[in-house]
């Protein structure tokens, strides 16, 4: 018998977190390693279970993540998005919670381009009058 599952996709700066949830007590794999063992901070360790607290999921659901791209703030915030995603799959009674806790939507922040005649995205060379 086929297992039931819920997938979503998450994106934050230039992470793309492929998210999957599957019923069981709680674990969250991420590239095929433990959460604790992939990112080492409990501040964005928490960010990451957000959803599930919310929703009082976490211990309904196994997740397992496929990411790339981006840091470890990116990554997280993208495996956040992507586990909204796949609860309001599974249940579309959570949007308002979601939503109202600003889950769902994707944050459009990504970094500036360089400009030329410019050091940076703003950064002017230095001015000397002489």
């Amino acid at each position: 018998m086929a297992q039931v599952q819920y997938y979503g996709t998450g994106r934050r700066k230039s992470s793309v977190a492929r998210v999957r949830l599957v019923p069981g007590e709680g674990k969250i794999v991420v590239n095929k390693r433990d959460i604790k063992d992939y990112i080492p901070f409990a501040a964005l360790i928490e960010d990451v279970r957000q959803p599930l607290n919310l929703t009082e999921t976490g211990s309904t659901y196994d997740v397992l993540v496929n990411v790339n791209g981006g840091g470890f703030a990116g990554q997280a915030g993208a495996i956040r998005h992507g586990i909204s995603r796949a609860l309001l799959q599974a249940d579309p009674e959570f949007r308002t919670t979601l939503k109202r806790a600003g889950l769902l939507t994707r944050d459009a922040r990504m970094k500036e381009r360089k400009k030329y005649g410019l050091k940076g995205a703003r950064r002017a060379p230095q001015f000397s009058k002489r």
